[in-house]
């Protein structure tokens, strides 16, 4: 049995790592709620934008709009794959790589081209000599709309120069605190599904039509990419907040063990101790 001393400093050290992860798990709490509401803020604006180019394109040439234009043929697949930058949330990260090399396996390694968003994304795949193009990493502590902006500009650059003829994104939709979903989402080539909500009143736009959506299709893709960041920052927090509470509910056990193993080596060797005493009182009387 372990002695005494080895018991002790191991309930010392799982104490302290309980305090971590309890600590881990109210940071994480802390930031889902916070993301949360920013998330909840994002939806209605991006899927009233969605609704609102859908009904303009009704009365719309799509052939003079590059981004709606479906190649003939797609010899270039671009990923946008939606990790995190940092580990301890549970299978958040290990889930989005599976999918994505499921995915990316149905065509073949060499036509995908990969756009990491987060480190533990991009070093998975760059030490499996994946072709990754482009990567962002290190802004997650500081996410803002400008991180979107300058991700979207990228995307739609590398479609429009023929780089990519497609681009699909990977990532986490959060769902509830408990569960989150790995979706795959197809980005580019845009398209929008025919509107059937008939306007009671008919709206004059000025300037034109194709303007006006000419103006609003880039802005949705920044509000997409919004939401990714939105939606995957949320669930990571969730998961890691999960990881955590696990954690500690374990290292709570494992003191709980080590008390008890504990209390048994001390009775032992008081057991021990007695028997010695009594034994050598005896062959003293004797």
């Amino acid at each position: 049995m372990a002695n005494l001393k080895h018991i002790r400093s191991q309930i010392k050290s799982v104490t302290s790592i309980q305090k971590v992860t309890k600590a881990m798990k109210m940071v994480a709490a802390a930031k889902l709620r916070k993301s949360q509401e920013r998330m909840e803020q994002a939806r209605p604006y991006s899927e009233r934008l969605e609704s609102l180019i859908a009904h303009l394109l009704d009365d719309v040439d799509r052939s003079v709009l590059d981004l709606l234009q479906k190649p003939s043929k797609i010899n270039s697949y671009g990923f946008v794959i939606v990790t995190s930058d940092r580990g301890l949330a549970g299978s958040f990260n290990t889930n989005i790589i599976k999918k994505a090399e499921m995915e990316i396996n149905l065509i073949g390694k060499e036509n995908a081209k990969l756009f990491c968003i987060g480190k533990k994304g991009y070093e998975y795949f760059q030490k499996r000599d994946y072709n990754v193009v482009k990567d962002y990493k290190d802004f997650w502590t500081n996410l803002n709309y400008g991180n979107a902006i300058s991700i979207g500009s990228d995307l739609v650059q590398s479609f429009l120069n023929h780089d990519v003829d497609n681009l699909i994104v990977i990532y986490n939709y959060f769902k509830n605190t408990a569960s989150q979903e790995v979706i795959v989402d197809y980005l580019l080539p845009l398209e929008f599904e025919k509107n059937n909500d008939e306007l009671t009143t008919e709206i004059i736009y000025e300037p034109s039509k194709i303007e006006i959506v000419k103006t609003l299709v880039p802005k949705f893709l920044n509000t997409q990419i919004w939401k990714y960041l939105l939606e995957s920052f949320a669930s990571e927090q969730a998961a890691r907040m999960l990881a955590m509470e696990n954690a500690t509910d374990n290292a709570k056990d494992m003191i709980n063990d080590l008390n008890l193993e504990f209390n048994k080596a001390r009775q032992t060797a008081i057991t021990t101790e007695m028997l010695e005493i009594v034994g050598g009182a005896e062959a003293l009387s004797n």
